[in-house]
């Protein structure tokens, strides 16, 4: 576990605090004016004070971009909670810290190695850079449908055929919590003397106890994106980008923050990294100790009612399922006779429940140290009354289509082929095309088509699973996916 302080101070809530409630005109952005001129409606619902503390880049609040002031003390010491050596703020999530990793490592035409189960902020990073993936298969359990993480033998096995590579980039954890060898995956990248860029974005809690995995920085990643609104006490959209070593140039990294950050922060935003940082550091093995009892005991309970199965720590024995976050019930839908995005539907409108993430064939429930016990109590009854009606004793497990992760090289860079001109064919026609777009389904946010990949029969099929079973795809031209847009012949 990672060596973190417990810095009890503040230092941007509590200026921004000071800031709010100082007496004057105010002649600069926003428009509300310290919440003077917001729309009735809201004030009649949030009231005015979180908009008096809606503040623009004044002088004593710091320039995110050149910090010298209350920013950099934030940044410093989340770096220190987190075990970074520098450690950026981020208000644009973090898909604006995959997509400057990879900007700052990575030229026009450079390979990176990365897994094909990828955000698809990465690929917009490719996108932007013009970088070449060279993909590879994340482990795959047919019998969950789930996809784990890639194998340092993988990993070894590309960097053999591509040592001219800048980079490696891997996802730990997965959105179910599976997580890798990262520590034998850093050594085999730092052999070649290769930057490790870690997408954590579901493990910024890693540091903080015991009995979860290993945070990446620990394990020796060079760079680690984590969402600290995800699983930690953040505003959505509010993330941190840590970098330790000297294999990535920090200035590089700031560089291509300027790209994908907006020029007028949300400072709101920026506090609530500075107070999550904070509770972090002074109960963070308190709160993931809560958050691991609940978890427990919600998996527990559910592993009792007919019909449903958990994922649990007897995977770990399997490639690719080294570690896994507890914090996360994943629940499996064998004998019930609906899947995945119907429960959802059932759990979310009938029964006061939401899932994180539905999929064809079974639901995960992210837990955390904002959930209570009365919250695992409505889940495990919700749940119950699913079964109940839908349990088939004598229905056989039906995993339907798995995710194609298809390992061919890009015909064309995703860069090349995203800005390539382009048309609209029926689904059945633009099989064997080059996809000009990028389409997934949303979450995980993992493309199934991405500019550049010839479009296969299998990732046509699956988009039309999930469509059929009411999951949503994002990313394409067509909502419908009554057609694709593919790369025009004649480019």
């Amino acid at each position: 576990m990672s060596v973190y302080k417990s810095y009890i101070n503040a230092p941007l809530v509590n200026l921004l605090k000071k800031l709010s409630y100082q007496s004057s005109a105010p002649f600069h952005t926003p428009g509300h004016k310290k919440g003077q001129g917001i729309s009735p409606s809201l004030a009649s619902w949030l009231g005015t004070k979180v908009f008096q503390a809606d503040l623009p880049e004044l002088p004593e609040l710091d320039n995110l971009f050149a910090p010298e002031g209350v920013i950099k003390s934030a940044q410093d010491l989340a770096a220190s909670t987190f075990g970074a050596e520098h450690t950026w703020f981020l208000v644009n999530g973090s898909t604006c810290g995959v997509m400057a990793a990879i900007v700052a490592t990575c030229h026009a035409g450079d390979k990176i190695i990365l897994p094909r189960n990828i955000h698809q902020s990465a690929i917009a990073g490719l996108i932007v850079s013009g970088a070449i993936p060279i993909f590879i298969n994340p482990e795959y359990n047919p019998n969950l449908d789930l996809a784990y993480s890639v194998t340092p033998e993988t990993v070894a096995l590309a960097l053999q055929n591509h040592p001219d590579a800048k980079a490696v980039m891997v996802v730990h954890p997965t959105y179910h919590g599976i997580c890798g060898n990262l520590v034998e995956i850093a050594k085999i990248t730092h052999q070649y003397n290769l930057p490790l860029l870690v997408d954590e974005a579901h493990g910024a809690h890693f540091a903080f106890h015991p009995d979860l995995p290993i945070s990446a920085l620990e394990a020796g990643a060079d760079v680690a994106i984590q969402s600290t609104h995800k699983v930690l006490g953040a505003m959505t959209q509010a993330s941190m980008l840590h970098l330790q070593g000297n294999r990535v140039n920090p200035q590089c990294i700031s560089k291509a923050l300027q790209l994908f950050q907006s020029t007028s922060p949300n400072y709101l935003l920026l506090a609530s990294l500075d107070a999550a940082r904070e509770q972090m550091a002074s109960q963070g093995e308190e709160l993931m100790a809560k958050t691991l009892k609940l978890a427990t005991e919600g998996r527990k309970r559910i592993k009792l009612i007919p019909g449903l199965t958990v994922l649990e720590s007897s995977y770990m024995s399997q490639p690719g399922f080294f570690a896994w976050d507890a914090t996360r019930i994943t629940v499996f839908m064998e004998q019930l006779d609906i899947d995945g995005f119907t429960a959802d539907e059932i759990l979310h409108q009938e029964l006061g429940v939401t899932a994180e993430l539905p999929l064809l064939n079974h639901l995960m429930f992210m837990v955390t140290f904002g959930n209570s016990s009365e919250d695992i109590d409505k889940l495990v009854a919700a749940l119950t009354t699913l079964a109940q009606k839908h349990y088939q004793a004598d229905v056989s497990p039906s995993h339907g289509n798995p995710m194609p992760f298809s390992c061919s090289d890009c015909v064309m860079s995703p860069r090349d082929a995203f800005f390539a001109p382009s048309e609209a064919l029926p689904l059945k026609e633009a099989i064997n095309r080059i996809s000009a777009e990028l389409v997934c389904p949303y979450p995980p946010g993992i493309p199934v088509l991405m500019p550049g990949e010839l479009i296969t029969v299998e990732a046509v099929d699956y988009l039309q699973a999930v469509i059929a079973a009411g999951g949503m795809v994002t990313g394409g031209g067509d909502s419908s996916l009554a057609t694709l847009q593919v790369v025009n012949q004649a480019f």
